[in-house]
């Protein structure tokens, strides 16, 4: 009996890690060598086949609509077998992240083939002062940048691609770990499955373990006993009766694992008088909905349909063109997606001006607001601790982006070394919502019939990533008005708590719940989102500086006007780092320039472009708090620190289990000089989270966003001579036939 109850307990163990394995955690399978990628088998989830995938093509410009031959639009699939670098700032390609891997495995640092990872893989931008001097044509240097992991220990090297060598890039950080990789988040979810006394938990709570789905959840820092080893914290769900898995927790059960050993060192299950919620109402799939109800179709299909094909075009698999605009967009595992030399066409002299060098988001910190044992670490790093671009899922063609957008690949390294390709993990569209780029129409009293007004389209650069349960939406939208907006969508699920209550009125009248009932026996917790954007401005050239224009109310003197105030603009251009330290004020409000003082408009305004918040929120966290010490990039909205090309990550490069002392406010506070230099603007954008019962099981998006506007940079409203909309110009639909 006892010898059955073990073989059935190892059948089931080895079961849970295939459906983990690849169902769950969605684990990217390292690419093959290039040989093999033409026989691809079609049946892996990770490879499709030779036939449509793998065979090269060009794939430069968007697709025209032609609804008789292309009905339902798929991506373009694209090979990058063969892709070759085209500029500077170009990803690394399949041969070049091969060609880094046998240039590390014939380093003598890995030359006793001890178990290794490589925690990130990416390319060593060249100088700044050489990509901007770099013109089609020029050569193109090739370095990786790649932290690695060996015998415990973190290193930093570069790999020159055309010479061979591989140098150390120095000391490690004074604290915490690299990001982790796929393989780290996988293993962990499985390791517990391996210690007896935590397989009899989770059946004494009465989980099935096939039913089981684990999360590895980063720790965070709080203390010694945290240090000199790399941990990491797993809770687990049922995934009995719904996909919707996180909607059904096992409350208080956390195992406390070595993230290098795999083992586990303490197991915690503090919740016994818990019960698992129901899985009745959970599922968000369209297809699990009763077969026997009518769809809820409330409003009709819409899509907006180009007869003559988009208006922008990508050059080289990177360069984007569209309008007045021209910028390098690439992929990235850690940030995302990377914006890069955007600039825009002056309207009156033709030439192409310097906007922005660089922007990306460097970090996101999502704190949970339970002080309790099973939650006071959900302290989340998204970025530095998951790899934000790592978590990017495949983009869905017609729901995630429209008709005519293209779509771009990322091509990542693996643990080993290896390279994958994650499919559709951007797409660029235009857009159009029936805005208005700028209208004017003449009352009668003048007796002038003027009617002026403009559409306003613009262009996306979109992508999202799957942090687990939550989902995160990142456009970049371009505006032939010179504006760039950037906004962050916040979908997915909840991650909530289980409660001995099913209903708010059973719950005994100080309890605290740190949050709101959602459905019986479940709390959705309170918790606020920050994202941290990098934003090198280079407006007009390198050297600029950052002038806050502070509105202040000025009284008049007795007898000067009938008015008793107004308000005025008082300039403050910074001089030091701790000068654009900001905290965002409704009642002391002031615009935020970067402005170029050696460049100026005719009438002698300097060139420049200001940060426009919209809606954000402020972290109201104790400044000596374990998490708001790693986060401390989110004590100011706004910083403006100098270019270091070392200086990108706002959580520090090495983000798992910080301790707060590489951050963007310890490099702020050194007070260097930033007026008239290199400088870069940093911009956090927040959300309270108080969940509400809208939010089950499934939360409806909510955005917020930032602009950069031109302000003084052109001679007029660049816009002005785009022509209006004509019938003749537009595509007349037929209708479906009335009812």
């Amino acid at each position: 009996m006892e010898a059955r109850q073990s073989l059935r307990l190892m059948l089931l163990f080895f079961s849970i890690a295939l459906v983990l394995l690849f169902t769950w955690v969605n684990l990217p399978s390292p690419l093959p060598d290039t040989a093999e990628l033409l026989d691809c088998d079609a049946s892996s989830p990770w490879c499709a086949s030779s036939k449509n995938r793998f065979q090269p093509k060009q794939r430069q410009q968007p697709p025209t609509t032609d609804l008789k031959k292309n009905p339902k639009p798929r991506p373009r699939r694209h090979s990058h077998v063969f892709d070759t670098p085209q500029h500077p700032l170009d990803p690394l390609t399949i041969q070049e992240l091969n060609h880094v891997r046998t240039l590390l495995l014939s380093h003598p640092l890995f030359a006793n083939r001890a178990p290794y990872a490589l925690h990130s893989v990416v390319l060593e931008e060249p100088d700044k002062p050489s990509v901007l001097a770099w013109r089609k044509g020029d050569p193109i240097p090739r370095k990786a940048s790649v932290v690695a992991r060996l015998a415990g220990e973190s290193h930093l090297l570069i790999v020159d691609l055309d010479s061979g060598h591989v140098t150390s890039q120095g000391a490690a950080p004074l604290s915490g770990y690299p990001m982790m990789t796929i393989e780290d988040m996988t293993s962990a979810t499985l390791a517990p499955l391996a210690d007896p006394e935590f397989n009899r938990t989770v059946l004494a709570r009465g989980v099935d373990l096939a039913d089981l789905a684990c999360l590895p959840i980063s720790g965070g820092w709080y203390g010694p006993a945290e240090e000199s080893r790399r941990l990491i914290k797993v809770q687990c769900y049922s995934s009995k009766d719904t996909a919707n898995f996180y909607m059904r927790p096992i409350e208080g059960l956390t195992v406390l694992l070595d993230l290098d050993t795999k083992r586990v060192v303490e197991i915690t299950d503090k919740g016994r008088d818990i019960p698992i919620p129901k899985a009745g109402d959970t599922d968000y799939r369209f297809s699990q909905f009763d077969k026997n109800q009518q769809a809820y179709r409330i409003i009709n299909p819409i899509s907006i349909e180009q007869p003559k094909g988009p208006s922008f075009t990508v050059e080289d698999e990177h360069l984007v063109k569209w309008a007045n605009w021209e910028f390098h967009a690439k992929p990235d595992p850690r940030a995302g997606v990377i914006i890069s030399q955007a600039r825009v066409r002056d309207p009156e002299s033709g030439e192409l001006r310097d906007v922005m060098y660089k922007g990306f988001t460097s970090e996101l910190f999502v704190p949970y607001m339970d002080p309790t044992d099973a939650w006071y670490f959900k302290t989340y790093m998204d970025a530095g601790e998951y790899g934000f671009g790592l978590q990017a899922m495949p983009l869905d063609p017609l729901n995630d982006c429209p008709r005519n957008a293209y779509f771009m690949d990322g091509v990542f390294a693996a643990g080993d070394g290896k390279p994958y390709v994650r499919s559709d993990m951007v797409c660029i569209y235009e857009s159009y919502a029936g805005d208005i780029g700028w209208r004017h129409s003449e009352c009668p009293i003048t007796g002038m019939e003027i009617r002026e007004v403009r559409p306003k389209v613009t262009l996306v650069v979109r992508m999202a990533a799957s942090v687990a349960n939550y989902d995160y939406i990142v456009d970049w939208e371009f505006q032939a008005d010179g504006l760039i907006r950037v906004k962050v969508g916040l979908s997915g699920i909840l991650m909530v708590k289980g409660s001995p209550y099913s209903n708010i009125n059973d719950v005994p009248g100080r309890e605290e719940l740190h949050g709101t009932f959602l459905s019986e026996n479940v709390i959705g917790v309170i918790h606020d989102h920050y994202v941290t954007f990098h934003l090198d401005m280079d407006v007009d050239g390198t050297d600029n500086s950052f002038v806050n224009v502070n509105i202040q109310k000025q009284e008049t003197s007795p007898g000067e006007s009938p008015r008793r105030s107004f308000l005025k603009a008082v300039r403050k251009v910074a001089k030091t780092e701790k000068d654009a330290q900001v905290k965002l004020k409704l009642y002391d409000p002031s615009e935020f320039h970067v402005v170029n003082s050696n460049k100026k408009t005719r009438v002698g305004n300097p060139v420049g472009y200001k940060v426009v918040p919209a809606g954000t929120a402020a972290s109201l966290l104790a400044l000596d708090d374990p998490p708001q010490k790693r986060a401390a990039f989110t004590n100011n909205q706004i910083w403006v620190t100098p270019y270091n090309r070392t200086e990108q990550w706002a959580g520090g490069l090495f983000t798992y289990q910080s301790q707060g002392e590489d951050t963007l406010a310890v490099w702020s506070n050194r007070d260097r000089p930033i007026e008239n230099k290199d400088i870069v603007l940093w911009y956090t954008l927040g959300f309270h989270h108080i969940p509400c019962q809208e939010d089950f099981p499934i939360m409806p998006t909510v955005s917020a966003s930032f602009d950069l506007k031109p302000v003084n940079f052109f001679e007029s409203n660049p816009i002005l001579r785009i022509p209006p909309n004509a019938e003749k110009d537009l595509p007349v639909c037929q209708p479906a036939a009335s009812a």
